[in-house]
């Protein structure tokens, strides 16, 4: 057996031994903190620990030892300094963005972007007098354009929702750094089994752990993940002030799947590249998006800087929308939902679901048509999930 040469332990033993502090009891599996508050031996203790000048926990907005087991798990995974987990994924959407910018700011965001980061950036950060500019989040040289003396930061998706558009994310940090900007990364399709965007340069880095970190379906959460001085200076007092706590069951759950996020993420790619090369065959397809096939226009920046494909496939069915939901109501395994990374496969229709509120220009430039479809592939029997597919197709 070869030892990774930067640690003692692979990537999937790593995950499964950190982070872990034992009750006095010895439990195998961590234990769940479920309280609120803390108690203090002295009233001088409670001073230093407000202070800051002795370590331990104040109150479980502030921190939790579940919490922190799962931002120490998150971390390491990750390759990053420091993580702080939060209630939802747009809660740590929108608490990067508003402990980071501030009135005058200017942020550059590719337009390619789910329904409700969209929403947060095109429609809050306005409201505190922030600059916003949308390009196309693929074409560098829309990146240098839009750069100003001000811009203080860059948002991405990539893969991005629903398009699976793939933003060359080492040579966009570049360009944000010659301004001294930062870049975001919402890598929530890949996850960091896929993808490691702070090893390409990004600054920060967004999930929505609901999806594959979680993987089925059961509760809430998010992380941001970043160098020390963001998170403790800049994140941290952010977040202990206005309140997106995780809550410490939710973390536990949490916890429990990313000891088997790598297991579960290698079965979904290696099911959605079976998908789609069954569905690109199939001629009541008209187009197909899956960042493992070879005919998607980013192929050789997909190699270079993910080392799967994820368990997204989108795809365009050969007639309208009338054929579309035809096709979504005749599925028998596959349910229509607007999650994903969940061990079940999900199927939705963006154009009147995730990406609803866009209007029909914003539709069109990022390609989204009324009878596009995004399917999240999940871990079933792969000969189970094609059937259902076939059959429903030949119901068009």
């Amino acid at each position: 057996m070869k030892i990774n040469p930067n640690t003692k332990w692979h990537q999937q033993t790593n995950v499964i031994h950190s982070g872990f502090s034992r009750s006095q009891n010895n439990e195998t599996s961590e234990p769940i903190y479920l309280t609120s508050g803390y108690i203090y031996k002295t009233a001088e203790e409670a001073e230093r620990r407000f202070l800051g000048e002795s370590e331990g926990f104040i109150y479980s907005r502030y921190g939790n030892p579940t919490v922190n087991s799962f931002e120490t798990k998150l971390s390491n995974l990750e390759g990053c300094e420091k993580s702080i987990a939060t209630s939802s994924g747009m809660s740590a959407v929108s608490s990067t963005l508003l402990s980071l910018l501030k009135s005058g700011d200017h942020i550059i965001s590719s337009r390619a972007l789910f329904g409700s980061c969209r929403y947060v950036i095109e429609d809050i950060l306005p409201k505190f007098g922030i600059d916003v500019t949308f390009i196309d989040g693929i074409d560098l040289d829309q990146w240098e354009s839009a750069m100003k003396p001000n811009t203080a930061c860059g948002f991405l998706e990539s893969p991005s929702n629903p398009m699976l558009e793939i933003c060359d994310i080492s040579k966009i940090s570049k360009i944000l750094r010659s301004n001294k900007a930062k870049l975001i990364v919402d890598n929530a399709f890949s996850t960091s089994i896929i993808q490691k965007p702070i090893k390409l340069g990004a600054d920060i880095v967004i999930y929505s752990a609901t999806k594959h970190i979680d993987g089925q379906g059961r509760c809430l959460g998010g992380a941001i993940m970043g160098d020390e001085e963001f998170i403790e200076n800049t994140l941290r007092p952010f977040t202990r002030h206005t309140g997106p706590a995780l809550s410490p069951f939710n973390a536990w759950v949490l916890n429990k799947g990313l000891e088997t996020l790598e297991i579960r993420i290698e079965r979904h790619c290696r099911n959605a590249l079976e998908v789609a090369r069954e569905l690109s065959k199939n001629k009541k397809i008209k187009k197909i998006i899956f960042p493992g096939l070879p005919s998607h226009p980013q192929y050789d920046l997909i190699k270079k800087q993910m080392n799967n494909s994820g368990s997204i496939v989108t795809f365009q069915i050969d007639g309208g929308k009338k054929d579309t939901f035809n096709f979504l109501n005749n599925l028998e395994l596959i349910a229509i939902s607007n999650n994903l990374g969940d061990s079940k496969s999900l199927i939705t229709h963006p154009f009147t679901t995730t990406h609803q509120r866009l209007n029909l220009i914003e539709k069109e430039k990022l390609g989204i048509a009324d009878n596009i479809v995004r399917l999240s592939v999940g871990l079933e029997n792969i000969n189970d999930i094609i059937y259902d597919l076939q059959k429903s197709l030949e119901t068009i």
